[in-house]
This record gives C-alpha cells, structure tokens and sequence, in this order.
C-alpha cells in the first residue's frame, strides 16, 4: 500500500478515512460535471448556462470542503501554512477545526436524511431515467452517504489527539512542517 503524508503517530483508520473522504465525493461530482457537458445522464435537456455555472460550482466547492478533512490529519491542521497572510504560522485552536467540522457532519446527515426521505416520499422528480442512468447516478451518490460518518469519526481523532483528557488543549508544539510534507 503507497505511503499516505501525515502527521507521524496518527491512528492509520483516521488518515485512511481521511483520504478517502475527497475521494468518496469525487464521483458525484464527475456526474454533475458530466451533465453540464452534456452527457445524457437524465432524460432532460442539458442545463442552460446559469445553471451549469452553478452545479459546476457546487462540485468545486464540495470538493474543497472533503479536502478540508485532509486538515485533520496533515500539518497544516495544527499550525497554519506561513503562505496565509495575517495568520500564518500561528497555532489551530482545536475548536477552530473541532466545531466546523462536526457542524459540517450535522448539516450532511440532514442533508442525506432529507434527501432519502424526499425520494421516498415523491416530493421530487425522482429517477426518471433508464435503468442505466439510475444506476449510474446511484452509484455516484451512494458513496457520499460515508462522508458523514467518517467525518465525525476523524474529527474525534483529532480532537482527542489535540486535547488532553480533561479537555484543554495541549501546550506542546506540533511536529515541524517540512514544505515535502504541507
């Protein structure tokens, strides 16, 4: 199995959850993109300018959001990158990274449950495709039902690894940051 770059003395189930968390949300993305270009993945007309803009964006922005997970197993979680202007080098109070993530996990589990309940419940088109373009959007869907879960989980990783068994954040500097690994 290739080397995955982390933080040395990281449980190797939260760097390997946190590096499939980008690739989970990959395929979803691809699948919008794909629409946008014009691919007949639904039985609809490609989408108008506009609303390509906006579903490219999405996917951007997904992706940007499952790469922010690699933060909580990479240097770059614990002290920010010399790069960032104002703010660079100083240290990354855990709740800075604890509470947006574990907000962000919330907010995709209502996502998932809303969208499980509106398919059930016929409040939307549903999949109205060939059989072929179900499948092939389910399987690009499924796959975003882990991030969640495994978000939290490695959040948790990191914020027992940041604090201290009562609760306060550790005083000890973290590891270097070797430019080869940020």
């Amino acid at each position: 199995m290739p080397k995955m770059s982390a933080l040395p003395n990281l449980p190797r189930w939260a760097v390997l959850a946190a590096h499939a968390v980008p690739l989970l949300t990959l395929p979803s993305g691809l699948w919008r993109i794909a629409l946008v270009a014009g691919v007949p993945l639904l039985p609809r007309a490609a989408p108008n300018c506009g609303e390509g803009l906006y579903i490219v964006m999405l996917s951007v922005v997904a992706e940007c959001l499952a790469l922010l997970t690699l933060g909580l197993v990479r240097p770059w979680g614990e002290v920010v990158p010399d790069w960032i202007p104002l703010i660079g080098g100083r240290r990354v109070r855990p709740g800075a990274a604890v509470v947006p993530a574990l907000l962000g996990a919330a907010g995709l589990t209502v996502l998932c449950a809303w969208s499980f309940y509106a398919q059930f419940a016929g409040l939307g088109d549903g999949l109205d495709g060939s059989a072929l373009q179900d499948a092939v959007l389910v399987v690009c869907y499924v796959p975003l039902l882990a991030w969640p879960p495994l978000l939290v989980a490695v959040t948790l990783a990191y914020r027992r690894r940041r604090t201290t068994a009562g609760g306060r954040p550790l005083r000890a500097e973290p590891a270097p940051m070797g430019s080869s690994e940020a």
